[in-house]
């Protein structure tokens, strides 16, 4: 799934709590070591603290998984929300490296590979993730230093 949404869409969706959206926000599974990792890697190399973070079974993640029609139950995809478009699965980790800067903004050549190759790959991690890396009995908790890069609802 691309961005299929209309730019600000969720705006217009009462479902949806209102929230700042003028950094790039990562919804993540926050019971999914995986995923909590690869929070982690974005946190240590954003230099510029582009990027805010949200846990997928957070009241405001729900409500944005039921808006774009992904599974409440099995987060098996991270969204990145960045200037009103929602980006999915491989399009949304490629275009996260992409706004770290050198040398991980070097992902973005992966989109020369057409999505049809790279999702199915990124699904095979995605449905595998807890059985690679674990699962949280609690969602990720931002350490205090981390806590202003996070929305927490």
């Amino acid at each position: 799934m691309s961005a299929s949404r209309s730019a600000y869409s969720y705006l217009d969706d009462p479902a949806v709590p209102p929230f700042a959206d003028d950094h790039p926000l990562i919804v993540f599974d926050g019971e999914c070591i995986f995923c909590s990792g690869w929070v982690q890697f974005v946190l240590a190399h954003d230099r510029h603290g582009r990027y805010r973070f949200l846990a997928a079974q957070s009241p405001l993640g729900l409500a944005l998984y039921l808006h774009y029609g992904l599974d409440t139950t099995e987060f098996e995809s991270n969204i990145l929300i960045e200037n009103g478009v929602a980006w999915f699965k491989s399009d949304a980790s490629i275009r996260t490296l992409s706004g770290l800067g050198l040398p991980w903004s070097l992902a973005a050549l992966l989109r020369v590979m057409p999505r049809h190759f790279r999702d199915p790959i990124y699904d095979l991690v995605a449905k595998n993730r807890y059985r690679i890396a674990g699962r949280r009995q609690t969602c990720y908790v931002p350490t205090s230093e981390e806590r202003g890069r996070f929305i927490l609802s």
